[in-house]
């Protein structure tokens, strides 16, 4: 009986832990693009929807970066394969296929060798904003030196009415969080090698 008090305190601590950090990851995975935006030396998109990949040519085109890398590139996509000619125009010099990350610490080692090939001191990091704090966990620890400037995107189906009283949408977001967490411990095969943007 004496044990089983203070295992239990212990679990209810650990419970409002949990519940805590799943709040703030909720508030950060919710958070808005800064207005205004600031502009980076470099765009890097991670793949895993079609919305990102306009939103970073979009900032691209408003000029708010010089270079655009698009990173976890299957290695037969071409970029007229991820972009409508209409949409690249004159970009398609200034855009990168990244295709050799697989997972969203393999996107942090590719941003970081891009921003060093580059010299690029600050990038505009586009992803699902669900992605977004394991994202900048993994870029930030493979690129210490870079400014990374969030830009999250919210995917069409958490847009519609009624996401938020679905199970799937909080099995996603469950999901991520706990991914998220098994990220900061270090421990990426626990974390699941998913592409980038499904993850």
């Amino acid at each position: 009986m004496r044990l089983l008090r203070p295992l239990l305190l212990l679990a209810v601590l650990l419970a409002l832990a949990l519940g805590a950090g799943f709040i703030g990851f909720l508030r950060v995975a919710a958070a808005a693009p800064e207005t205004p935006a600031r502009r980076a030396d470099g765009i890097v998109v991670l793949t895993g929807g079609a919305e990102r990949i306009a939103t970073g040519l979009r900032l691209l085109r408003e000029d708010l970066g010089q270079w655009m890398l698009i990173s976890g590139v299957h290695r037969d996509t071409m970029l007229e394969d991820l972009a409508t000619g209409a949409e690249l125009g004159a970009l398609a010099q200034r855009v990168e296929l990244g295709r050799v990350a697989t997972t969203t610490r393999g996107n942090g080692a590719e941003v970081a060798e891009w921003a060093r090939t580059y010299r690029l001191r600050s990038v505009r990091v586009v992803t699902a904003g669900y992605h977004m704090p394991r994202a900048m966990l993994e870029l930030r620890r493979a690129a210490p030196g870079v400014e990374l400037l969030p830009w999250p995107v919210v995917p069409p189906r958490l847009r519609q009415a009624g996401a938020l009283g679905e199970l799937r949408t909080w099995s996603l977001l469950v999901g991520e969080y706990m991914k998220l967490l098994l990220a900061w411990t270090g421990l990426p095969a626990l974390a699941g090698g998913a592409m980038p943007g499904t993850a």
